[in-house]
């Protein structure tokens, strides 16, 4: 008898086990092959009782166990700004003329954070990149044919509006191209005229530079292609003047700027006029115009591969130049 009432004991024991181990199951969606190994363990681990049981990971969500008062105030621990949440700015001294304050501004500084970052791209990067063939010198080459390559990158978000070509390998310069940039030196467009090449500055508002960064991630979110806006009064000035070879500026001075700069460094100006590949080296884009190509308001479908063009005479209108 005492066997007995020691097994229906230990079954008695083992029954609310069970239980609680199905509630475990059906509570997370386990498996049959789950339940049966929870079923096995109890057999083999006769000691298992309820102490000794533990919840399944994730099963109860986290509790908040802040302190609270006896009057069940905020909880925080502190009162007055610690407890309201109205702690002062980052650099409050207390009523006090903060450090960055008494510390003299230099000029330099001055409206930093306005300024437009240029990526620089040497000349020995354009040189190498042509002779690897990851641009090519029979097309006119821009911002986007630089990008394509790679390796170089622009990123609109950090305020960066496009390529500074730098003068860095301008005596080893020796490929004759039509390039577009954004910002450029002076000894940089001698370096590219000096071969018989063409040189243009142009800028790009930042919807405009966003799709010709990445023409392809613009191309598949199936938008019309924007037109470029004016460049600002901080830099309008730039690229209205032919010295620049500014895309605002009048061809017939950027023509005499071109004879001013040879004499200046000393060089024979090539005449491209009689050059075979002087319709590539001609070629320029309207100052509305972002792709070669490619007019504001068309829409390039990549999966059909078709372009869609306005045909409404309000949307002709808005996206002429």
């Amino acid at each position: 008898m005492r066997c007995r009432s020691a097994e229906s004991k230990e079954s008695l024991n083992l029954l609310p086990i069970a239980k609680r181990l199905t509630g475990l199951v059906h509570k997370f969606n386990m498996s049959g092959k789950v339940a049966e190994k929870a079923l096995k363990l109890l057999r083999t681990f006769p000691r298992v009782t309820l102490g000794n049981l533990k919840d399944m990971p994730g099963s109860r969500p986290h509790r908040d166990t802040r302190r609270r008062s006896s009057k069940r105030g905020s909880g925080r621990g502190d009162k007055g700004q610690g407890a309201r949440g109205t702690l002062p700015r980052i650099g409050f001294e207390g009523n006090n003329t903060p450090f960055y304050l008494q510390i003299p501004k230099e000029p330099y500084y001055e409206k930093h954070h306005l300024r437009k970052e240029y990526v620089p791209v040497s000349l020995v990067q354009l040189q190498r990149m042509v002779d690897l063939n990851r641009v090519d010198k029979n097309e006119p080459i821009d911002l986007t044919s630089i990008c394509n390559t790679g390796l170089v990158r622009v990123i609109p978000e950090q305020k960066q509006f496009g390529i500074h070509l730098t003068e860095e390998g301008a005596d080893t310069f020796a490929a004759q191209i039509n390039i577009e940039v954004q910002w450029a030196d002076e000894l940089t467009i001698a370096a590219i005229e000096r071969n018989g090449g063409t040189i243009t500055t142009r800028f790009f508002d930042r919807p405009s530079l966003m799709a010709a960064v990445a023409p392809k991630t613009f191309f598949m979110k199936g938008l019309p292609i924007p037109k470029c806006k004016i460049p600002p009064t901080d830099v309008f000035k730039y690229y209205t003047d032919a010295r620049n070879r500014g895309y605002l500026a009048d061809p017939e001075k950027i023509k005499d700027a071109r004879i001013e700069l040879a004499q200046k460094y000393g060089y024979e100006l090539p005449d491209i006029t009689n050059d075979e590949k002087f319709p590539m080296l001609s070629t320029r884009k309207d100052p509305r115009q972002i792709f070669y190509g490619l007019a504001p308001g068309w829409i390039v479908n990549l999966h059909d591969k078709t372009v869609m063009k306005p045909k409404g005479k309000e949307h002709v209108e808005y996206y002429e130049s």
